[in-house]
């Protein structure tokens, strides 16, 4: 098997947005994954790798194709939409791939909104669901406000906690912008993500100061200690454990499905049981509330100011997203990065199924 473009001196290699998805889409059909899963587990990931969100991009291929061919996720599953009135929904996923409930809850929650003003749509019996912002990326990218927010298995410890409680609970915004990309705000509940540990671990970085823990509850700066995260907010964590006990409520208690600690662990030995997650995505139509134009003039102002406000020195002042949309046109150009670690899984799933390395943008 040939492995193009690609680098084996341990920096990054930097593949083509093309190639990548090209591959991915390979990669999920070879493993016997249907091509709507193929085709939402692939624009999750791209979302993240696009937008250098890269602990919910590519590098979870592998781990995707393990739980689709083990057991864990259903390759073909049965989604089923539940009304429950004019503006709410539950989506029984049938043990889909995470992605593949989420998008199609809120392409569900849009037609609702479209309709009615809103639209809840309550996700039972789904997976990981990797960036939530992707789900609400696609609600703004219809015109309309779009949150989405999943539950998942412990690792973070509470305020002052030394034991894992909650997940790292993801929740996502993102708000159509006239002339624009969307207002995107995307984060954990956690201080970082948990899949940010295992990219450090591969890029041989140390974490930052005050997100991880020993088994103690003590701060560690080595991802090979660390055993548990610690929530958002430094000193004042209990914001952020009040957080993952909102994204806890919408996406476990109100959907009827399994709590953070109840979940089988995401890297566990067991790749032959669904996991049952919970998820919750909510749209809302601006001008059910506001007139559009009156809306959109408010957004622009906002921004505007926002963009325009002073800095403290040295500082730059950024909405929610603006990172990641100047990221995604840098990588739009120079290419996609791929860390040490997601190289060599690219190679075994390359070779495993007898499909070609994607095509470095600096080959």
């Amino acid at each position: 098997m040939a492995h193009t473009g690609t680098k084996t001196d341990g920096t990054q290699s930097r593949v083509t947005a093309d190639a990548l998805e090209r591959f991915c889409r390979d990669v999920f059909a070879a493993a016997g994954a249907d091509t709507p899963t193929a085709d939402a587990a692939t624009c999750a990931m791209m979302h993240g790798s696009r937008l250098g969100i890269d602990s919910h991009g590519v590098r979870l291929l592998e781990h995707y194709v393990k739980a689709l061919t083990h057991g864990r996720v259903n390759p073909k599953p049965k989604l089923n939409l539940t009304q429950k009135g004019d503006a709410a929904a539950t989506l029984d996923a049938d043990d889909a791939h995470g992605a593949l409930a989420a998008y199609t809850a809120m392409e569900e929650a849009v037609k609702l909104a479209q309709s009615a003003g809103l639209g809840a749509v309550a996700i039972r019996d789904s997976s990981h669901f990797g960036p939530a912002g992707a789900y609400a990326h696609a609600a703004a990218e219809a015109g309309v406000i779009g949150i989405a927010m999943c539950n998942s298995d412990s690792f973070v410890r509470l305020h002052e906690g030394a034991q894992r409680f909650h997940g790292t609970n993801p929740i996502a915004c993102a708000v159509p912008v006239p002339g624009e990309r969307p207002w995107l705000l995307d984060m954990a509940t956690s201080a970082i993500p948990f899949n940010r540990i295992q990219l450090y671990k591969s890029l041989g970085q140390k974490l930052p100061p005050g997100t991880a823990s020993r088994t103690d509850g003590g701060d560690t700066d080595n991802p090979a200690e660390a055993e548990m995260l610690a929530p958002l907010g430094g000193k004042f964590g209990f914001k952020g454990a009040g957080l993952a006990g909102l994204v806890e409520i919408f996406s476990a208690v109100l959907t009827g499905t399994r709590l953070s600690f109840e979940i089988a662990p995401m890297f566990g030995s067991d790749f032959s049981t669904p996991r049952g997650l919970g998820a919750f995505v909510l749209a809302l139509k601006p001008g059910a509330f506001v007139d559009e134009k009156a809306f959109a003039d408010g957004m622009t102002r906002y921004l505007a100011a926002l963009r325009g406000s002073t800095a403290r020195a040295g500082g730059t002042v950024l909405a929610p997203g603006d990172r990641e949309w100047a990221e995604a046109d840098r990588r739009a150009v120079e290419g996609i990065p791929l860390d040490p670690a997601t190289l060599e899984a690219f190679r075994r799933l390359a070779d495993r199924f007898g499909i070609e390395m994607p095509r470095g943008a600096d080959a």
